[in-house]
């Protein structure tokens, strides 16, 4: 019965911590970009314009224009 509970309690945790895997390095390494191009201040639950180009578009930054900088 404790293997049970043990192995429940590791479940709750990997599911709770589910979504904060959303964000991959692999993806940054891909298009030569930097995490926080995408993540406002590297927090991966805060999305750039570019951020979410990317996340609306299958994980493609093609086409992507970047807002010009005033």
């Amino acid at each position: 019965m404790k293997k049970l509970l043990g192995l429940l309690v590791i479940l709750a945790f990997g599911v709770a911590l589910a979504p904060l895997g959303q964000a991959k390095p692999e993806y940054a390494k891909k298009e030569g970009k930097k995490c926080v191009d995408c993540h406002e201040h590297g927090n991966p639950k805060t999305l750039t314009d570019m951020g979410k180009y990317y996340k609306d578009h299958n994980h493609s930054l093609e086409g992507y224009k970047e807002a010009k900088k005033e």
